[in-house]
């Protein structure tokens, strides 16, 4: 049994919470919504995942200190927006020993950093990892069969994540490409979101399958070009999480595509969703590092366009099928 502090009282957060409380470990989850709390605690019930049942050994609390006192390992799962200001909130609390594991996918958009160098920069010295690989929380939350990837350069890190989430519907890998798996889970919601926009267009399986295949190059070019190892894109963390990601009803960047592509606005489809979508947050955070790194993605470009300059959805869609054509 190990003590785990989850910084993030959303569906990923709770859903983890909720699995890692049955696999047999102590858990405190923070939130900062005593509504949310209140819930969790009186009720057994995250107002996310409305078919999970909260353990009864599972405890929430407003107070970061409480939960992040006495954990061995401490999951951060807030939106990425929100990433630097809560470890801020927390870290003078964290110890030498414990062991921080970024479960959230994104960028930091006013400086285009990755999430784990936010870490590195507000705790310098910690020992920690990321989580990541094809998971709808929705499903680890009612034990459905699940693979994930724990990235870090610290060998005990990886042993011990792997040990604590292990089980028979979890099925663990390692890797020691941090920069890969998380920037595969990052950049896999743009396409998804564009897989939503496809949906909305009434294109098809064709059209689908060119949008996840094609998307996916333009991940592995900026991934690898920002230091992933091109073959990660192509394993859980990245292809495997493109297709949970684009394929899925579950998925609320692909939904947020889907009205977008229908004429809602940014704000209409924020609050039609009700809940953070990576996606709309992270595509400027793309098309400004593909300027950065000089990386060719035109599936990023066109959805910038649409978001961000007024390009109507179905000539996205003509201007990429009419781009000069090349050698695959």
């Amino acid at each position: 049994m190990k003590k785990i502090a989850i910084i993030g009282s959303g569906s990923w957060g709770s859903a983890l919470g909720i699995y890692l409380s049955n696999n047999n470990n102590e858990v405190k989850v923070w939130s900062f919504s005593e509504e949310e709390r209140d819930k969790i605690n009186n009720e057994k019930k995250c107002m996310f995942l409305p078919h999970a049942t909260i353990p009864e050994g599972l405890m929430c609390s407003c107070n970061i200190e409480e939960v992040i006192e006495g954990a061995d390992i401490i999951l951060h799962v807030t939106p990425s927006k929100f990433v630097r200001s809560t470890i801020k909130q927390y870290k003078d609390y964290v110890s030498p020993n414990q062991m921080i594991i970024m479960c959230s996918k994104g960028f930091e958009a006013e400086t285009l950093l990755t999430l784990d160098e936010v870490i590195k920069e507000e705790i310098p010295g910690c020992k920690y990892g990321i989580l990541s690989g094809p998971s709808h929380a929705e499903e680890v939350s009612i034990n459905i069969p699940t693979a994930l990837v724990v990235a870090s350069e610290d060998e005990d890190v990886k042993e011990t994540v792997v040990d604590v989430f292990k089980s028979k519907t979890m099925r663990m890998y390692t890797s020691s490409d941090i920069k890969g798996v998380e920037l595969g889970a990052a950049l896999k919601n743009i396409i998804a979101f564009c897989a939503g926009v496809a949906v909305s267009l009434g294109l098809g399986d064709n059209s689908f399958a060119a949008l996840a295949t094609r998307g996916l190059v333009e991940i592995s070019r900026l991934g690898v070009a920002m230091g992933g190892k091109e073959k990660t894109f192509y394993g859980l963390t990245g292809l495997g999480d493109l297709i949970v990601t684009c394929g899925s009803v579950h998925s609320r960047n692909r939904r947020a595509g889907e009205l977008i592509g229908k004429g809602l606005s940014i704000e209409e489809t924020k609050k039609e969703v009700g809940m953070t979508i990576e996606s709309i947050d992270n595509i400027d955070v793309a098309y400004k590092l593909s300027q950065k790194y000089n990386i060719e993605m035109p599936i990023v470009n066109a959805v910038y366009n649409v978001l961000y300059n007024g390009l109507d959805p179905q000539k996205a869609v003509d201007g990429l099928m009419t781009r000069d054509l090349r050698a695959e």
